[in-house]
């Protein structure tokens, strides 16, 4: 690993391991560090550059490690600080960063900064969190939601005040309107990034300040029937507040008293809106993550539009950055279905920006139907039966054939996939074809070729459900098609250009395969062609 690489975050392959669920080392069902240390040989086979944990802090696990207890610690159940230490070692060793998930916006009330706060109204920490009278009628001060249910205060009888929390009771947020609370989370990012880490994905970023008023939110005039609660309103007061720019360019400060790391923001917002976390003069999130594919229609159409819109709304020197796949959202496989899934990590790992795998979809791992008495998810338990769970993208990875998939020698926290038996990174590793050793090729011609890296994107007119676009570079040219319909279809070369061939299909059939008048795409299948020189 190039130490000295300033650019490295934006030319790598962000990996994300979910821990409870990687790899599972002591006989416990859940996944832990030494797990992942042990499965570092696997992601770089893969080709991967970064790795992204999930929480591993001590935590009581009411949100599974986003409500935390200790900022600087490691959970028991993930293991000890020196098995973290040698995490850091191995994943440089073999060429990894490593980046952790930091989540400031709320802590646990089981966190010693809670339990002062609320002992008393006079307590110095009192004022790290968020406390309001009731209002008028002794109810909640306004209308604010927590996005896991209900209404977003919970009122603390001893003091005779609510608090605040956007998500579960258990995760009181922190008042960022305070400076002893900024300096506290900046002096934990210090901790980490002393200890080698590469940077931090920000847990939901644009929470972190409040209106000073806190106004009631207003009514959302979208909202549908069967979508969870809380969108009945908008959030304009409860988050993406002005000033919360000043706190993260103070974040990215932090960062850059160290070398070479990085920012990554979580952000759910319209791209208009997303795109102002990178700050002025971009010294804010160095990657605000762009979540757009996750919810888009899933056709030619629509993705294109979605990188047009995007790609306009950057800020000039901005880098854009790609996502397909997280800890919250369906899988792809089963979101876009899985004979689309290799289109998708075609467009994931050849559009302009930063790339990020989400653990599993490279194998194609799919959604699980959890049974009700199997889940695990407060979200889905707070708000039962309209499909918000996040369990079914969070079953444990599938290994080998053997017993519970490989992942662990106990029942695993989160029941398995039948299919494990045969998709399993063995037997996916044997079979030549496999999406698994798609990705593997995928990965490895983007580091062949710089114009899939840093080359500009061009889309280019096509007919029918097909997308189409030039990657350019000072190499050449490199020409995606990816046909998003179940039914064949084709181009004419006049529309790509002419001398070219096929480098990769989705289907690992087509190398070497010319060019000749017509371009013709099976159903579901991406091609990449070139790199020629333009004439």
């Amino acid at each position: 690993m190039d130490q000295g690489d300033r650019d490295w975050w934006r030319h790598g392959i962000f990996y994300q391991v979910y821990p409870r669920s990687f790899q599972d080392t002591n006989g416990d069902g859940v996944g832990d560090i030494r797990g992942i240390i042990e499965r570092l040989p696997y992601l770089t086979r893969l080709g991967v550059d970064a790795v992204w944990l999930s929480p591993i802090f001590p935590s009581p696990m009411a949100d599974f490690g986003y409500d935390i207890s200790d900022y600087t610690g490691i959970d028991p159940l993930f293991g000890t600080m020196e098995d973290f230490d040698e995490l850091v070692a191995a994943a440089h060793e073999a060429g990894l960063r490593l980046i952790l998930d930091l989540v400031p916006n709320h802590t646990s009330d089981q966190h010693p900064w809670f339990i002062e706060a609320k002992s008393s109204r006079d307590n110095p920490r009192r004022n790290w969190y968020i406390w309001r009278d009731p209002a008028a009628d002794g109810g909640p001060p306004n209308n604010w939601r927590s996005e896991f249910g209900g209404s977003a205060w919970t009122f603390d009888e001893a003091s005779g005040q609510y608090y605040y929390h956007a998500f579960l009771a258990q995760q009181p947020d922190l008042n960022w309107r305070n400076r002893e609370v900024r300096e506290a989370i900046y002096d934990v990012m210090r901790f980490w990034l002393g200890k080698g880490v590469d940077g931090f994905r920000v847990d939901v970023i644009w929470h972190l300040i409040k209106d000073a008023e806190f106004r009631d939110n207003p009514p959302n005039p979208h909202y549908r029937e069967g979508r969870p609660p809380h969108e009945t309103i908008l959030t304009q007061y409860s988050t993406d507040q002005p000033e919360v720019h000043a706190v993260i360019s103070e974040m990215r400060r932090v960062t850059e008293e160290f070398d070479n790391r990085v920012l990554i923001g979580e952000i759910y917002l319209p791209l208009n809106r997303l795109v102002a976390y990178y700050g002025n003069d971009l010294r804010g999130a160095q990657m605000p993550f762009n979540f757009a594919l996750l919810s888009t229609l899933w056709s030619a159409h629509s993705v294109e539009a979605i990188i047009a819109d995007y790609e306009r709304a950057l800020p000039p020197g901005a880098w854009p950055n790609w996502v397909l796949g997280n800890h919250d959202r369906p899988r792809v496989a089963s979101r876009v279905g899985p004979a689309q899934a290799g289109v998708a990590a075609m467009l994931l790992l050849t559009l302009r920006g930063t790339p990020t795998l989400y653990y599993g979809d490279e194998i194609g791992l799919r959604q699980l139907t959890i049974a009700p008495d199997q889940v695990r998810d407060p979200f889905e338990k707070n708000v039962p039966d309209i499909g918000v769970g996040r369990d079914g993208c969070r079953t444990p990875m599938q290994w080998s054939a053997d017993r519970n998939a490989g992942f662990s020698t106990a029942t695993p926290w989160l029941p398995l996939a039948h299919d494990f038996v045969s998709e399993n990174v063995a037997s996916l590793e044997a079979d030549q074809a496999s999406i698994l050793n798609f990705y593997k090729a995928m990965i490895a011609l983007r580091r062949k070729l710089p114009q899939l890296v840093s080359g500009s994107y061009e889309p280019v007119a096509a007919q029918g459900d097909i997308l189409l676009y030039r990657r350019r570079g000072t190499d050449g040219l490199v020409v995606i098609a990816l046909n998003f319909g179940a039914e064949p279809a084709a181009t004419t070369s006049s529309a790509i250009g002419f001398n070219c061939e096929i480098l990769l299909s989705t289907f690992m059939d087509r190398q070497g395969e010319k060019l000749e008048g017509m371009l013709e795409l099976r159903s579901n299948e991406g091609v990449i062609l070139g790199p020629y020189q333009d004439v």
